[in-house]
């Protein structure tokens, strides 16, 4: 016999508060001092291990700390900056224009708000969230749906179910971090 609704969202609560328990201080590996610095970092993690970023960031955020400078950064200047993080020509138009709709819009700080962060250039859902929940800690939706789907079958969760619990709990942090590191694991 199946397993009934109420009785798969009980066991998607009890994995959760077990990962939080186990996981306790689960966050983004990539290093930022600031929500801007996340929001440029998230913006380059795009297909490229965190690890390349950090070492991108360590060059570029002690040059580039405000949005304005961002902003007035030239496209070549960037693309040769960041070109080792792949998609560079599309990566530095998306950080200028991000740090371009900061200036104009939100007084060059990174606003609170999933609908604000989604309007500004190149900034989708993932990045909105990854932003608001590791800088500003939110409770916020999940970043990807690949790693849910991903996480549902070795946990052997129905899937909509956990997306559902994800969507309402903060301990994401440690499903995500266990997603990035192909860690499987048994409840």
């Amino acid at each position: 016999m199946a397993e009934s609704l109420p009785d798969k969202k009980a066991r998607a609560r009890k994995i959760m508060s077990r990962l939080a328990r186990v996981y306790p201080d689960a966050r983004t590996e990539l290093k930022f001092g600031t929500p801007l610095d996340l929001l440029v970092a998230t913006i380059l993690s795009a297909q490229c291990t965190d690890e390349r970023v950090n070492a991108v960031t360590a060059e570029l955020f002690p040059r580039y700390r405000r949005a304005q400078d961002w902003a007035s950064v030239p496209l070549p200047d960037l693309e040769r900056e960041i070109h080792s993080t792949g998609f560079f020509r599309a990566k530095a138009r998306s950080i200028v224009g991000m740090a371009k709709g900061l200036v104009e819009h939100h007084g060059g700080e990174v606003p609170r708000t999933l609908d604000e962060l989604v309007a500004l250039p190149g900034v989708g859902r993932k990045t909105a969230n990854v932003v608001l929940g590791n800088a500003f800690g939110g409770w916020f939706r999940s970043a990807s749906s690949a790693w849910i789907s991903w996480l549902s079958q070795p946990l052997g969760v129905w899937y909509p179910v956990l997306q559902h619990f994800l969507f309402l709990c903060a301990a994401w942090g440690a499903l995500y971090w266990l997603y990035r590191r192909k860690i499987f694991f048994k409840m």
